[in-house]
């Protein structure tokens, strides 16, 4: 990443969004991103009708992001024919060539397992916009709730990091300050309920993060 990138306030995603009033909170307490989850399997899928609705009440300069697991390229037209989004968010085995046929700006999930290498991700897939760094479980693409090795996230990658998995308002300034990254991405760690968003903590996460700005 650039260096007059990296003395800059972290961008939040909230992801999992499953209602309006959720995806407004995220907003209005000044996340950059809101992430709907396109992924049956996922306690937080949302209906295309759902977040359609969602999409039409988020204002200007915040981001809708599409997050998918392995799907086929009809799925992922269907969605941008029917939900108005701005970022595709890749957590499967999807290949640069697939996610980058759609007309859209994309990051691409990692899963952080050992002998990942993240720089020769980061060449095979330099058409993304970042990578997200998630921690790795197997059999599950992502949204596990844990952390991985902090330590392992480079800082003079040529490619924007999101950080993911586990981040909550109790270790989102640590994270932040070890990792230095472009953005930071919670879901589960914001959380009443899977799928269900608690305003206290969305809240607290929000100041924490904007506590780091330099």
């Amino acid at each position: 990443m650039s260096n007059a990138l990296k003395n800059r306030r972290t961008r939040v995603k909230i992801c999992g969004l499953t209602s309006v009033e959720d995806a407004l909170l995220a907003v209005y307490h000044g996340a950059d991103s809101i992430g709907l989850v396109f992924y049956e399997p996922s306690p937080r899928c949302v209906t295309l009708e759902c977040a359609a609705s969602i999409s039409q009440e988020i204002p200007a300069f915040v981001t809708k992001t599409a997050l998918f697991v392995d799907p086929t390229e009809a799925y992922v037209q269907s969605v941008l024919e029917q939900v108005s989004i701005d970022l595709l968010q890749f957590h499967g085995d999807e290949t640069p060539e697939f996610c980058a046929q759609f007309n859209r700006p994309y990051i691409k999930a990692v899963r952080m397992r050992e002998g990942t290498d993240l720089k020769a991700l980061a060449e095979q897939y330099r058409a993304s916009s970042g990578l997200l760094l998630d921690a790795y479980k197997a059999g599950i693409p992502g949204g596990t709730g844990e952390k991985f090795d902090w330590d392992r996230v480079p800082h003079n990658l040529n490619k924007p990091i999101i950080l993911a998995g586990g981040l909550t308002p109790e270790n989102i300034a640590q994270a932040i300050q070890q990792t230095q990254p472009w953005a930071v991405d919670v879901s589960g760690g914001v959380e009443l309920s899977k799928g269900v968003k608690s305003p206290q903590k969305i809240e607290q996460f929000m100041q924490r993060v904007m506590s780091k700005v330099e």
